[in-house]
């Protein structure tokens, strides 16, 4: 009987630490806000598509990454707001209404850095298609990291849109 409770207890040990570090799960609503960002950053002129097939490669692959992105913002929402709340010490009814508005309020924060990201990146293409137009010898040699070259609008789209977010970042003060 010792030995049962014994192994029981060693698997209970071990299997604890699985399931709170398991990767959350798109659901339906994960994957609904996901093709909508995919719509946000395919965007509707043809650069903007050729910038996102070269990020994505397809709208399923998209729909994919942004379902699990939508996931763990989610579950990162949730568990941020339990711990803000849980620090506050507030108990029953009291705590479970704060983990709901707090989770709430973080999922928005977090759609609209979403929202913030896909115009940087249909920005960024637009600019490095302006780029291209100069001089297309000029850009591929500057941009592209293959043998080739090929890959140099991406690699200007990646770089643009990266740096017009932290740029972004850095006018704007953290919401208390």
């Amino acid at each position: 009987m010792k030995k049962i409770t014994l192994v029981a207890g060693l698997a209970l040990i071990l299997l604890v630490p699985a399931v709170s570090v398991a990767k959350p799960t798109p659901d339906r609503a994960d994957k609904r806000a996901a093709k909508s960002e995919c719509n946000m950053f395919r965007g509707h002129s043809g650069i903007t598509r050729e910038a996102f097939l070269t990020k994505y490669n397809s709208f399923k692959a998209c729909v994919q990454a942004r379902a699990r992105d939508e996931a763990k913002e989610e579950q990162n929402a949730h568990t941020n707001a339990a711990k803000e709340c849980k620090a506050q010490n507030l108990h029953g009814r009291e705590y479970g209404k704060c983990v709901s508005e707090t989770a709430k309020a973080k999922n928005h924060e977090a759609d609209q850095e979403d929202q913030e990201n896909a115009e940087n990146f249909r920005n960024a293409a637009k600019a490095c298609d302006a780029e291209r137009d100069l001089d297309e010898a000029a850009f591929a040699e500057n941009w592209g990291t293959n043998e080739n070259n090929k890959n140099a609008f991406g690699k200007c789209v990646s770089a643009t849109a990266r740096k017009m977010h932290q740029e972004s970042e850095t006018e704007t003060p953290p919401a208390s």
